[in-house]
């Protein structure tokens, strides 16, 4: 029966994927209806704000098969939740419509659910399994448990270096070390962070745009780490209306686009973390420079970390990549003379799986 449970289980986490870039802060969820071993609903959690997997599964059962649904099992990757916030509560809904049994990839441990959802349904007679699939349904989420765990936004760490383990040339004109194909998936790893950062010499000597471009999602936030305020406001990133976030230890403001957010000088790393999980940012892409990102390493505040090496291309001088602590390297593939890996921080107990990185 479990391997049952878990092929209905792969559905859910399948449609949760389906949502990359689009609902956090909240989880990505997925549920299907099933009744004599035949899925007559599905539905996933599809833009923040909006109905939740379990509605949308059961809008979908209702569309043709509205009489097997009491005497059907749900799957949901995820535990439902049991208060109001932006929408009902799921597991009042499946108790309306007289579910009978439902079976739960992992519980929520965010503090408004963590086991509330699974409770109020037990109270009402539902029989609830939790645990099917859960290193993956954990996994899927990663960046959702951290944040309300560790009370941060997950960090992401990036940057591309020679065969030699340089980061940057000794003269003012930008060393291009990644070639087109690795862009592109560094556009895909964009995508799913909610907001990408640099420091200021980074921004201002490559004036990036910031974007996904090369994929397909809504653009992330951008955030530069600028204490001393010292990027033009020229810069290609400030053209359009997107907004940009400034941590410095200036100022705190707001002037039009350009949100200030003043940030401790003593702790400057944890603070600006602090001030990010206020704003609900679940998720920062850290692209550089150098000095950034071994901050964030020696602050011991990152989660994972994507390596690209140009297998091919040697500086012989220049600025040194940053040197990781405390890391598990998880994957390694080859993309046209790039070789791309993937680390994890040992510490972050929920990343437990090594995926594809493109």
């Amino acid at each position: 029966m479990y391997q049952v449970h878990e092929r209905y289980m792969q559905r859910c986490l399948q449609l949760a994927k389906l949502a990359v870039g689009n609902v956090a802060p909240n989880p990505m969820v997925g549920a299907v209806l099933v009744h004599a071993d035949m899925i007559i609903g599905e539905g996933y959690h599809q833009q923040y704000g909006g109905a939740h997997a379990e509605v949308n599964c059961i809008n979908d059962a209702l569309q043709n098969h509205p009489e097997k649904i009491a005497f059907s099992t749900l799957y949901v990757s995820l535990e439902p939740c049991a208060h109001y916030g932006k929408t009902p509560p799921c597991a009042d809904l499946i108790i309306q419509h007289k579910i009978p049994e439902v079976i739960i990839g992992c519980r929520d441990s965010f503090e408004k659910v963590d086991g509330k959802g699974i409770e109020k349904l037990r109270k009402a007679g539902v029989k609830v399994t939790v645990g099917v699939m859960e290193a993956d349904a954990v996994q899927l989420n990663k960046a959702f448990f951290t944040f309300h765990q560790s009370k941060r936004p997950y960090v992401i760490l990036k940057w591309a270096e020679t065969a030699d383990g340089l980061i940057a040339g000794t003269g003012s004109n930008r060393l291009m070390i990644s070639n087109e194909y690795s862009a592109r998936v560094v556009h895909k790893w964009r995508s799913e962070s909610a907001a990408i950062m640099v420091g200021a010499n980074t921004a201002s000597k490559d004036d990036p745009l910031l974007d996904n471009r090369y994929w397909f999602s809504p653009s992330p936030k951008k955030i530069i780490f600028d204490p001393h305020l010292k990027v033009s406001a020229t810069l290609r990133l400030f053209n359009g209306n997107d907004v940009v976030i400034i941590l410095n230890t200036q100022k705190d403001a707001v002037s039009k686009n350009i949100i200030y957010l003043k940030i401790n000088k003593a702790d400057m790393i944890q603070d600006a973390m602090h001030q990010l999980f206020s704003m609900e940012i679940q998720s920062v892409f850290v692209e550089g420079g150098q000095r950034l990102l071994q901050s964030f390493i020696d602050a011991e505040i990152w989660d994972e970390a994507f390596v690209i090496t140009n297998k091919n291309l040697f500086a012989y001088n220049g600025l040194p990549s940053p040197a990781l602590a405390n890391h598990i390297k998880l994957n390694e593939q080859a993309l046209i003379g790039d070789q791309l890996i993937h680390f994890k921080n040992k510490n972050n107990q929920f990343v437990n799986a090594a995926t594809g990185l493109f």
